[in-house]
């Protein structure tokens, strides 16, 4: 599906209807109890512990990155299933990361199941792997350093 027009643009408090409609479309790393992710947590991400970026595509929220500055995590990085491979992911995901180390050098990490796009995903990001979060999802890390030489090498920064 290709939408008429995308925007990329920072996560407000009103959009949350929409982040949680999108979390809970996905196909892959889905949440074992949805009620378990409340619009309280992602008031707390959005507002308080860090911030948030939302794709819409034709003013429909398809997209949206929630990073934490507290416990220096990815929060969540979710596509609506019909928009994956479009590269709207890899935006969000490198606004977020140039966001997050402008504001810390601390090593960011993150978990998704594994043999998943995600895992894909992450792995040709830069992602390092290093080791197991959980019973079943990978934990991945990324320092400034290797932010900045793998952004450098891709033309971000």
């Amino acid at each position: 599906m290709t939408p008429n027009t995308i925007l990329f643009r920072e996560a407000q408090l009103t959009d949350i209807p929409a982040i949680q409609h999108v979390r809970n479309a996905v196909k892959e790393n889905v949440l074992s109890d949805p009620s378990k992710v409340t619009d309280k947590d992602c008031e707390n991400f959005l507002s308080l512990r860090g911030k948030g970026w939302v794709c819409e595509a034709d003013n429909n929220v398809i997209g949206f990155s929630i990073v934490d500055l507290q416990d220096h995590n990815i929060w969540a990085l979710f596509i609506l299933p019909e928009f994956e491979k479009q590269g709207i992911g890899r935006h969000l995901h490198d606004l977020m990361l140039d966001w997050y180390f402008t504001h810390t050098k601390h090593t960011v990490w993150l978990s998704t199941d594994q043999g998943t796009n995600a895992e894909k995903f992450y792995r040709k990001a830069g992602w390092t792997e290093v080791g197991m979060f959980g019973n079943r999802e990978i934990k991945f890390e990324m320092t400034f350093d290797e932010w900045r030489l793998f952004s450098q090498s891709v033309g971000i920064l």
